[in-house]
């Protein structure tokens, strides 16, 4: 039997992890690493250290799902992680969420598939509106441009502007985004 390692988050400065701390202490965890960090946030040096920490018969816990992953896609890659490392997971406020069991496996294992169906949505309603986008440029007679361009002519850009063009009638114009016409003159500016 490996150790009970815990992980508590609170997302801002104000907030306080102590009762997470508590209840992990209580549930038998003998190493705790917790922060204060956002859920979205991408680093979180605590929860790297976390799961560096854990070895093969560990179980990590924590007190609620939501402490843990930022998306079910997120908690997947952790748990499958920490599966592949022979480390077990549980979520005291969820007993069904444990995979030192076979029903806890059985969660997870619908928990992955649900994230690859919000997954497949996502990319699903991106290439809709991508389409969506194009078709009403091309009804609108503009270009349709997919990919940065390769290169902007400065000179041309600076020119269209002084003749009192926009920055949207020379994005048009030129085939770029206004963002890009407006860096290009500050540049020369």
């Amino acid at each position: 039997m490996g150790a009970i390692v815990g992980y508590a988050r609170v997302s801002s400065t104000g907030q306080d992890y102590q009762t997470q701390v508590d209840r992990l202490n209580a549930a038998g965890a003998t190493k705790i690493f917790s922060e204060k960090q956002s859920g979205l946030d991408d680093d979180r040096p605590e929860l790297g250290k976390c799961l560096d920490y854990v070895r093969e018969g560990d179980t990590l816990i924590v007190t609620k799902l939501d402490r843990l992953a930022r998306s079910a896609s997120h908690l997947h890659q952790i748990v499958d992680k920490l599966n592949g490392e022979g480390v077990g997971f549980k979520v005291l406020d969820d007993a069904s969420l444990d995979t030192t069991t076979r029903t806890g496996k059985l969660v997870f294992g619908i928990l992955a598939s649900i994230a690859q169906f919000e997954t497949e949505l996502r990319k699903e309603r991106q290439m809709e509106g991508i389409a969506k986008a194009k078709a009403k440029a091309e009804k609108a007679g503009e270009k349709w441009i997919t990919g940065r361009p390769v290169s902007l002519n400065h000179d041309e850009i600076r020119k269209l502007r002084a003749d009192g063009m926009s920055v949207r009638q020379i994005a048009a114009e030129v085939g770029c985004s206004s963002s890009a016409v407006q860096k290009v003159l500050k540049a020369g500016a």
